[in-house]
């Protein structure tokens, strides 16, 4: 008979007044866990008097536009063989949970690639890019280590093993609930994104302004499958482009506005055009297609 080693987990959540949230998020890996470390970046609501009734480590970190530059600091805290990053709108299964646990203890591997379900608008995204949204949440505590940048995914080291993209070993996010959740973190990345950018020596192309955000379109809508997650699908692909647009006009704005030709302007909007009507016929199983041959 195998004996495996009783392997140490610490779940590890970084939060911001989440106090709508933290209950379910903490309910969902209190039995998993072995420790619950919530590192908090001083809420003003009853997020750290909730986990600390639900028998949470409660540290804290300066407050940040975003949550990278605390994770690794977070996980510092943590003193469990495996770590469990969780975000706060953020939940798991009993079943994720007892495969998790199973991985540790069969010490096989360094870090877990996990996918996540996003749940954005009351709907479940299951195509548009949204799924499977893999994320290394599970590993050895000093195998995976984040960057101070925004939405980049960590560094890691060691053995990886990804679970199958099916529903039951997702994460399950909470994602955005209201539309003004979303604007808000829109403007508020986009500001952290155009500086980040041009940190990295991006160096301004107007044409950006056009192509990036058409990409994001037409990546998300066409080839991503976005039109079958219906009106969400359509909704979500939109705003992810005017997402990408942000980021690029406030890089223009650095740059004081400089202006641009007219007809260079209308060139790269014909190819923007041109591109999108590409993929308007490109699948035989795109509803749109239809819809364009009757037009025509």
């Amino acid at each position: 008979m195998i004996e495996f080693k009783k392997m140490k987990i610490s779940v590890v959540i970084n939060t911001f007044d989440e106090e709508k949230n933290i209950l379910r998020a903490i309910t969902s890996v209190k039995d998993f866990a072995n420790e619950i470390v919530v590192c908090d970046m001083f809420s003003e609501d009853k997020t750290v008097e909730i986990a600390k009734k639900l028998g949470a480590k409660i540290i804290t970190h300066k407050k940040t536009d975003f949550v990278e530059p605390a994770r690794n600091f977070a996980v510092e805290q943590a003193t469990g063989d495996w770590i469990f990053v969780l975000d706060a709108d953020e939940e798991i299964s009993v079943d994720l949970a007892n495969q998790l646990k199973q991985l540790a203890q069969e010490d096989k591997t360094d870090y877990v690639s996990l996918p996540r379900k996003n749940i954005i608008f009351g709907k479940w995204m299951e195509h548009s890019r949204w799924w499977p949204d893999y994320l290394v949440r599970f590993f050895k505590k000093g195998k995976v280590v984040w960057s101070d940048r925004i939405h980049q995914p960590p560094e890691t080291s060691g053995k990886e093993f990804k679970l199958d993209a099916i529903e039951q070993n997702a994460i399950i996010h909470y994602n955005y609930n209201t539309l003004d959740q979303y604007l808000e973190r829109m403007v508020r990345y986009s500001r952290i994104q155009s500086v980040q950018l041009q940190e990295n020596g991006y160096n301004f192309n107007w044409c950006d302004l056009i192509r990036k955000p058409t990409s994001e379109f037409l990546s998300r809508y066409f080839a991503g499958e976005g039109y079958k997650d219906g009106l969400h699908g359509f909704c979500l692909a939109l705003l992810q482009s005017l997402s990408e647009f942000l980021v690029y006009i406030r890089v223009w704005e650095s740059q004081k506005f400089k202006e641009v030709e007219e007809a260079e302007i209308v060139n790269e909007v014909n190819k923007a055009a041109n591109e999108a009507d590409f993929w308007l016929v490109q699948k035989s199983n795109n509803p749109f297609k239809k819809i364009l041959h009757k037009l025509r």
